[in-house]
């Protein structure tokens, strides 16, 4: 199931809005098959797995990290496909995050005689797919907030410099942020003192640029900023005031298919996002510097908060090293939760 996982990892960013999923067939011990899924509308892992078989797969095991589908879409359905080909077992990672669907294809495939068994590495593979997981259930996007700071707590100058606060890994690391987003979204003070591109620039061949948001209620971003300029992806302006057009913004992108909204800052759009409850996880790069300053501007700005029982307690966190910085991730939602 790890093979099947590092698999499912070679689709993404290419797959949305489908899944990313790796599929591995395994006969008297032996890789006999693999395959993952590599763009919506292409053929589904298991599929891919079938074709690659280099003997028979009569009696075999099936290895897949998300239920195979049951029902026709843009292709058949996997379940008769797995029937077809004699597998005498699957083993499933995770079961499909539709309530409609959930269990459906274990149900198919039992009746039919194959043995199947749920739950193997089922954490990661939820978290390989927690945007998808939440647009399923939730039809908007998962929302990831990514912010650069010092150590202490700071984003950028008080007159607004901020590169480079972290170091090169780190930004390698934003690069495969951006590959995962189906759109990205700054403040409109990002975009004034930055003037960021906001598209995938590693590797340049990227495919697959993401939907470029800006926030702002003003519509001023300075003199022909690259992000309306630069005629290689398509921006938009957007401006929300309150929660309810926080979550009205949500649902129009998941409409959209936006299944990953990657918010790169500044401090007030994280505070107002924030504020909102519009952000399931948040994605901390921290350098080792202390800048100082009390003009100096804070990663999550708004409002001053009159206790500390208005600070928000982050679910899972961890911290890793990244380079020479540090990484901190949690989260603030369980909507790609399976249980």
């Amino acid at each position: 199931m790890r093979k099947a996982l590092r698999l499912a990892r070679k689709g993404w960013g290419l797959t949305s809005p489908n899944p990313a999923v790796g599929a591995v067939i395994v006969r008297e011990s032996q890789v006999i098959g693999e395959g993952w899924h590599t763009a919506a509308g292409r053929p589904h892992a298991e599929i891919e797995a079938m074709r690659s078989a280099q003997a028979e797969m009569t009696g075999a095991t099936l290895y897949v990290t998300l239920e195979p589908c049951s029902t026709h879409g843009r292709t058949p359905p996997c379940t008769d496909a797995i029937t077809d080909a004699g597998f005498k077992r699957v083993v499933i990672s995770c079961l499909d995050p539709n309530p409609k669907h959930a269990g459906r294809a274990v149900e198919i495939l039992e009746e039919r005689g194959i043995q199947v068994d749920v739950g193997l590495e089922e954490k990661t593979a939820a978290e390989l797919n927690e945007a998808f997981f939440c647009w399923i259930r939730h039809r908007r996007p998962f929302v990831l907030l990514k912010l650069a700071m010092t150590a202490d707590g700071r984003i950028a100058t008080a007159g607004g410099r901020s590169q480079w606060i972290t170091g090169e890994s780190s930004r390698r690391r934003v690069q495969k942020m951006r590959q995962w987003a189906d759109a990205v979204m700054v403040g409109a003070e990002t975009v004034r003192q930055d003037d960021p591109s906001l598209l995938v620039r590693t590797p340049q061949s990227w495919s697959r640029q993401p939907l470029r948001l800006i926030a702002s209620h003003s519509g001023r971003l300075g003199s022909s900023p690259q992000v309306l300029t630069d005629e290689r992806g398509e921006a938009r302006m957007v401006g929300c005031e309150t929660p309810e057009e926080w979550h009205e913004l949500l649902l129009q992108l998941g409409k959209e298919g936006i299944t990953a909204l990657l918010v790169e800052g500044g401090g007030d759009l994280a505070a107002a996002m924030l504020n909102a409850e519009a952000v399931d996880k948040v994605a901390f790069f921290i350098a080792p510097i202390v800048l100082g300053g009390k003009g100096s501007r804070p990663a999550v700005g708004g409002h001053d908060p009159t206790d500390l029982v208005d600070a928000r307690r982050l679910q899972d966190a961890e911290m890793r090293r990244c380079g020479e910085d540090f990484l901190l991730t949690g989260y603030l939602s369980n909507v790609h939760r399976t249980d």
